[in-house]
Parts: C-alpha cells; structure tokens; sequence
C-alpha cells in the first residue's frame, strides 16, 4: 500500500504561481512512477504530468508544456509540481497518483494508488 497527500493548493490570481507537494508513505517511494491528474468542474479527470521513477524522464501534458514543471525528491518520498503562469482554465482538483511501472503514465486508469486531492482556483 502506498498513501498520498497532496498540499498547496489554494487560491491565486491569473498569473500567479502555485507550488503542490504530494508525500508518499508506504512502499519504497522511488519503486513508483508519479504522475499529476486535474479535474475541473463538470470534467473527466485529466492527465497533467508525470515523471518516472529515478526522475530523468518527465512527460507533459500540451496544455501546461513550458508552465508547469514535474520534479520528484526520493529522499524525501515527495513528488512536486511547479505552476507558473495560472490561467483560470488551470482552476481544478489537482490528483497526485503512483504507477509501479514506467510507461502508461498518461492514463489515470494505470496508477494503482491516488491522493484525496488538493483545490486550485485561479481567478481572472
């Protein structure tokens, strides 16, 4: 078993920045590929990042490409998301979940464990 927790969400003015924290506890954090999902009101949830498990390889989703930033911290069992450039579009549940696996890391039905989620709210 591996549990999720997810802190930083909050609220923020288009343009601002948000930095969310997940911390794993469990299972070996760094045996796990990380990812972050969003959902937004009235959405599906949708992929965001992920980054696999030694960290060198990360992944995007086009609609945060060159804002967010995906990093991990095995020492820490903490996998971290940098926000930068909010748009009101960005407002949704931010998911952290983890992946014993590598690859399939851009669809939510792959990760076995999932966080409660965090709110993030850019207003305009």
């Amino acid at each position: 078993q591996v549990q999720l927790v997810e802190s930083g969400g909050g609220l923020v003015q288009a343009g601002g920045s948000l930095r969310l924290s997940c911390v794993a506890s469990g299972r070996t954090f760094s045996s796990y590929a990380m990812g972050w999902f969003r959902q937004g009101p009235g959405k599906e949830r949708a992929f965001v990042t992920a980054i696999s498990k030694n960290g060198r390889s990360t992944y995007y989703a086009d609609s945060v490409k060159g804002r967010f930033t995906i990093s991990r911290d095995n020492a820490k069992n903490t996998v971290y998301l940098q926000m930068n450039s909010l748009k009101p579009e960005d407002t949704a549940v931010y998911f952290c979940a983890a992946r014993p696996w590598n690859d399939g890391l851009g669809s939510a039905d792959k990760y076995d464990y999932w966080g409660q989620g965090t709110q993030v709210t850019v207003s305009s």
